[in-house]
């Protein structure tokens, strides 16, 4: 019997089939009730330098800064308002303490705008460079977590803004470096400033849990879009226990994406599903809600809808054939 490989299994099955023979369930949000209150969340994440960065063009004040906005946006995902910040970095003896307070200022900047109370830091030594871990802690309130709906076939996918940006942005400063290393030349950014932008420092709204619940337009369930939007669609899914359709022509794009992607060779609609570290959140709205959730919340696009089980996850394209989602996960 030939070995399965992980690209071929995909990432969202491989962790289901671990989890299978185990007493625990994947893809739930993890928390604990308080009494009388509300529902503690904790979101983690590890970043290692040669896998999620590199600090040959990523400013390390950016990189503290977009640390705390990716753990953060997973509290904003479960309506969880930001209370601790617990950071470990990893330091090698290239670092020297000047690198280190860039980085430091970077994640208090985030953590400032982003309401948390108090921020833990512990410093440890590495062989392999920098790896920072960070892990945020949040509260969902009690009234709002009784408040969500239930979700439904034909609810909405809503979208906080464009997708595909983060992955163009990192491509173009590879290929800027490699121009650099091989003659010389000067990196040409400016003309995808908005795209390396929005892969250097993600940002996120500190009032959006707040603004759905002084309006009642609270989601069934939501996502932090990290690993492209073909993962975060079928987490979704898994999720609510539906299927989901997403339109090609809705979703959003940065302006320029598609000349870049003709300069890269790389589809816009791909980069978009698969490449990853965009940092919008999705969410399932009740389709009765469209028109109030159209004027409150402007910035988002609704890309698509829940649909029965049967459909599966799907891409619609513009003539209206549906393509299966695939989410690898580690592939570009």
């Amino acid at each position: 019997m030939a070995e399965e490989k992980f690209s071929d299994i995909g990432r969202i099955e491989a962790i289901a089939r671990l989890y299978e023979q185990s007493p625990y369930k994947p893809f739930i949000a993890r928390g604990f009730e308080t009494t009388g209150k509300g529902i503690v969340r904790t979101e983690n994440r590890l970043f290692l330098e040669g896998i999620d960065f590199n600090l040959v063009y990523f400013p390390l004040k950016h990189l503290g800064y977009k640390s705390v906005i990716a753990v953060t946006g997973e509290l904003y995902a479960s309506l969880a308002h930001p209370r601790l910040l617990s950071v470990r970095l990893g330091l090698s003896a290239k670092l020297d303490f000047t690198q280190v307070r860039d980085l430091w200022t970077g994640i208090v900047a985030a953590a400032r705008e982003q309401g948390y109370k108090d921020v833990d830091l512990d410093l440890v030594p590495s062989r392999n460079g920098l790896a920072i871990g960070i892990c945020a802690t949040g509260e969902t309130a009690a009234t709002t977590q009784k408040r969500l709906p239930e979700a439904k076939s034909k609810d909405l996918l809503c979208l906080s803004g464009n997708v595909g940006g983060a992955f163009f942005g990192m491509k173009v400063l590879e290929r800027e470096m490699k121009s650099f290393d091989a003659d010389g030349t000067q990196p040409a950014l400016e003309k995808y400033r908005m795209m390396v932008g929005s892969y250097l420092k993600p940002e996120l709204s500190p009032a959006l849990v707040g603004q759905l619940e002084e309006t009642g337009l609270l989601p069934s369930c939501g996502v932090l879009v990290t690993r492209g939007l073909a993962d975060a669609v079928k987490r979704i899914a898994r999720t609510c226990g539906l299927g989901a359709k997403v339109y090609a022509d809705k979703i959003p794009f940065e302006g320029n994406s598609f000349e870049l992607g003709k300069e890269l060779d790389i589809d816009p609609i791909s980069a978009a599903m698969n490449g990853g570290e965009d940092y919008r959140l999705l969410f399932v709205l009740p389709i009765l809600k469209m028109e109030e959730f159209r004027r409150d919340f402007q910035t988002f696009d609704i890309i698509g809808h829940l649909a029965q089980p049967e459909a599966g996850t799907v891409l619609v394209a513009p003539d209206g054939l549906e393509y299966p989602l695939k989410a690898q996960g580690w592939n570009d």
